[in-house]
């Protein structure tokens, strides 16, 4: 496939600078994979929407302040990291710029905008996308996490111009401190799972309340996620990785579902992406720990993720490649609503993308991460 077919003009006041006040509040475009139809709604209508019994999987994961400053110990020059993964305590890969002059020993001070807070880091090696930094201080064995609220800040994508009013803004409210892979590391992420963002307290006890269960999965969502597709083909594109975990409440919760023939409703594309990655061929997951690089795009069979909650994504990129797949996809499960044409039916994933995006910039929705969302069932 082509990455050219990924591609779409956006007119730059429809990026969303700020999120919808409150959250809920956001809208909804809502697309029926089956027939193609669109519903123009407002996120507080999702409860609604779904049916009894639904099981909704969300990521608690939790954006780290992850983007430091910092100057080299030798020549003072200006140093901007963005740490993506702990590889142990003290060790992270992360993304420095700029990056050409920098040389494998060198040392790199990271300091608070107060200075009142500093981190020294070793620059170890180049990696395949950054380089491996061991922080240490003198005198202490203090863990760099310890610092990051004083240290970091929220790495903010870059088609955001101005920081959130607050930093909570950037967190899903269900956002848990600590997850951790089989080493102990937390699956912190440098980018938030957008399509949590819309949802409040009030939105969660009303799907409680409709009968909707919630169970959860972690993944640490690294900087690929902005990254757009520079190969000329989908199967040239190397898939970035990211770890996740599969709590065993979650698995069970997948299974009965599976069980009563219930749906499975994944909250965001990194929802997506693990539950594909780990499951079986009779739509359940095993819990643990892992690493994917799956790279869902039109062709794939999903056979765990039965309806998908997103929002906008930008051109030539993964996440459009993911949801032009799931909407190739007919539902499994019986459904409510007339039988596609012979026409409508001929229509592939990607079509059905584009027009629905077509029909978003006409109706003015905001895109991208505080943007509105989409739902397809």
């Amino acid at each position: 496939m082509l990455t050219a077919d990924l591609d779409y003009h956006l007119p730059p006041e429809l990026i969303a600078q700020q999120p919808a006040e409150p959250r809920d509040h956001s809208r909804l475009m809502h697309l029926q994979r089956a027939t193609g139809a669109l519903q123009h709604l407002r996120f507080d209508a999702l409860p609604d929407l779904l049916r009894v019994g639904d099981l909704l999987v969300f990521n608690d994961t939790r954006v780290l302040r992850a983007r430091l400053h910092g100057h080299k110990e030798i020549g003072g020059g200006h140093v901007e990291a963005l740490l993506l993964r702990e590889v142990k305590t003290n060790f992270w890969e992360a993304l420095l710029k700029p990056s050409a002059r920098l040389r494998p020993g060198a040392t790199v001070i990271f300091s608070s905008p107060t200075a009142d807070v500093t981190a020294p880091a070793q620059l170890i090696e180049r990696t395949a996308i950054g380089w491996l930094l061991r922080f240490f201080s003198e005198g202490t064995k203090r863990n760099i996490r310890e610092l990051l609220p004083q240290l970091g800040e929220v790495p903010l994508p870059p088609y955001i111009k101005q920081p959130p009013r607050e930093e909570a803004q950037y967190q899903t409210v269900y956002a848990r401190m600590q997850a951790g892979n089989t080493t102990g590391v937390a699956l912190d992420s440098a980018a938030a799972p957008t399509a949590g963002l819309h949802f409040t307290p009030r939105i969660l006890e009303a799907l409680h309340a409709r009968g909707i269960r919630t169970a959860f999965v972690t993944l640490g969502v690294g900087v690929g996620t902005f990254r757009p597709v520079q190969t000329d083909t989908l199967e040239e594109h190397s898939m970035h990785a990211e770890e996740f975990e599969v709590p065993a409440a979650t698995a069970a919760a997948i299974q009965t579902q599976r069980e009563r023939g219930g749906r499975v409703v994944a909250v965001g594309t990194t929802t997506t992406r693990v539950l594909e990655s780990v499951a079986t061929a009779d739509g359940g997951v095993p819990a643990g720990f892992g690493s994917t690089r799956i790279f869902i795009r039109p062709g794939y069979q999903f056979r765990c993720v039965d309806a998908l909650l997103t929002n906008f994504h930008l051109p030539r990129s993964t996440l459009l490649a993911m949801i032009a797949a799931f909407a190739e996809n007919r539902p499994h499960l019986p459904i409510n609503q007339e039988s596609l044409s012979a026409t409508e039916d001929q229509l592939t994933g990607l079509e059905k993308i584009r027009y629905a995006y077509s029909r978003a910039i006409q109706e003015q929705y905001r895109f991208f991460s505080f943007g509105d969302a989409m739902f397809i069932e």
